[in-house]
C-alpha cells in the first residue's frame, strides 16, 4: 500500500488544475465582456452629443455665412453711400470755393459801385451848386431880357448862339419855300387859300425862331426885322434902327410877320444890298431860312434853277456882304437842296458867326 503511493505522479491536466484554469479564463471572458459593453454604450452617448455638437455648429457657420453675405451686402451698400457721399462732398467744396471767389468778386464790385456811387453823389451836389448858381444868376437877369419865352417842358436848350452886339439883325426868308419841307407839299400850300397858308407849320416855326431871337436881345442893343423873297423889305417901314427896350416896335415887327404869307422866290443878294444900305452897319445878323437863292437881285432868271446855279447865286450874293459883319445862320430843313448846309456854315465860319439845323421841337 505505501508502495503504491510512493510511486503516484502530479499531472498539470488533473481536474482541479483545469477547473481553476477554467474559471479563471470564464472571469476574464466575463470582464472583457462586460467591459467592451460599457465602451460601446460610451461611444455611442459621446457620438451622439458630438453629432448634436456639429450639427449646431453646422446651424451655426450656415447662419455665419448668411449673416456674413448680408455684412457683405451692407458693406458694399455703405462703401456706395461713402463714394456717393465723397463726390457730394467734393461738389459742395468746389460750389463753396466758387461761391467764395463770386463772393469776393461782389465785394469787390460792391466796393467800386459804392466808391462810383460817392462819386456821383459828390458830382450831382457840385451839379446842384452850379445849378442853383444859374438859376440865381436867371433870377437875377430875368428883368433884362425883352421878350418872355413860354412853352412846354424845359426849353434850355445849348443852342451856340450868341445874342449881342449894338446893332441886330434879324433876316427871315419869306418866300414860297418856307410852306413846307417837301417840294410837293410846298406846291400843295402855294394853291390853298391864304389863311392857310399863314399857318403853315413851318412857316409858324421862323416867326417863333425871330421871337426867340428877339427875347435874348440886350437891353443896351438896337434892332430890325428884315424879310426877303424876291426883294428885300423892312416889316417896320425903313431901314432905322429901334431900341431893343421898345416892345412897342418890336410887337408891331412881330405882329406885322404874322401877317405875311410866304411867296415868290429867295433872293439873297436883295437882302445883302439892303444890309450894305444900312446905317450904322450890324455887327451880328441872324439869317432864318432853308435853303440857297432862287433869284438875283436883277431877276434875270426865270423858271427852274440846278443845283448849280443856285450854288453861283449864293456865292454872288455873298460877295456883296459887307466886311465886319457877323453872320448866323439858322437853316430849316428843305428837300433836294444838297449844297445849302455846307455853303450856309462856310459863310458862317468865315465871317465868325454860328450855324446851325436845329431840331424838330426848337424853339
Amino acid at each position: 500500500m505505501a508502495g503504491r503511493i510512493g510511486r503516484r505522479r502530479f499531472s498539470v491536466f488533473s481536474l482541479s488544475f483545469l477547473d481553476v484554469m477554467s474559471c479563471g479564463f470564464g472571469a476574464v471572458v466575463l470582464i472583457f465582456l462586460i467591459i467592451h459593453h460599457r465602451s460601446e454604450h460610451d461611444a455611442t452617448a459621446r457620438d451622439r452629443e458630438l453629432l448634436s455638437e456639429s450639427r449646431k455648429l453646422d446651424y451655426l457657420i450656415e447662419q455665419g455665412e448668411t449673416n456674413l453675405a448680408e455684412l457683405r451686402e451692407q458693406l458694399e451698400a455703405a462703401k456706395k453711400r461713402v463714394n456717393t457721399a465723397s463726390r457730394q462732398l467734393l461738389a459742395q467744396v468746389d460750389r463753396r470755393d466758387r461761391r467764395k471767389k463770386e463772393l469776393g468778386e461782389l465785394q469787390q464790385r460792391a466796393v467800386a459801385e459804392r466808391e462810383s456811387i460817392e462819386a456821383l453823389k459828390a458830382d450831382i451836389a457840385g451839379r446842384d451848386k452850379e445849378v442853383k448858381r444859374l438859376q440865381d444868376e436867371e433870377e437875377a437877369l430875368r428883368g433884362f431880357h425883352v421878350r418872355e419865352i413860354k412853352g412846354e417842358g424845359d426849353r434850355q436848350y445849348l443852342t451856340g448862339l450868341f445874342v449881342g452886339g449894338t446893332h441886330i439883325l434879324i433876316a427871315l426868308d419869306a418866300s414860297a419855300s418856307m410852306l413846307d419841307r417837301t417840294i410837293v407839299q410846298i406846291l400843295r400850300r402855294r394853291n390853298m387859300p391864304e389863311p392857310r397858308r399863314l399857318d403853315a407849320p413851318k412857316w409858324r416855326r421862323a416867326q417863333r425862331i425871330v421871337e426867340w431871337i428877339c427875347a435874348q436881345a440886350p437891353l443896351e442893343s438896337n434892332f430890325q426885322i428884315a424879310l426877303y423873297n424876291d426883294e428885300a423889305r423892312f416889316p417896320l417901314g425903313d431901314d432905322s434902327w429901334r431900341p431893343s427896350t421898345d416892345p412897342t416896335a418890336l410887337n408891331d415887327a412881330l405882329e406885322a410877320i404874322a401877317e405875311i404869307v410866304p411867296v415868290g422866290g429867295t433872293s439873297l443878294e436883295a437882302l445883302m444890298e439892303a444890309i450894305g444900305a444900312m446905317r450904322p452897319l450890324p455887327d451880328n445878323v441872324f439869317l432864318v431860312t432853308d435853303g440857297l437863292p432862287t433869284r438875283s437881285a436883277d431877276r434875270t432868271r426865270r423858271g427852274l434853277v440846278t443845283g448849280r446855279q443856285r450854288q453861283r447865286l449864293f456865292e454872288d450874293a455873298a460877295e456883296l456882304l459887307p466886311r465886319g459883319v457877323t453872320m448866323n445862320v439858322i437853316l430849316l430843313p428843305l428837300e433836294g437842296d444838297l449844297f445849302a448846309s455846307a455853303a450856309y456854315w462856310l459863310l458862317a465860319v468865315s465871317t465868325g458867326g454860328t450855324y446851325m439845323s436845329p431840331s424838330e421841337d426848337w424853339p
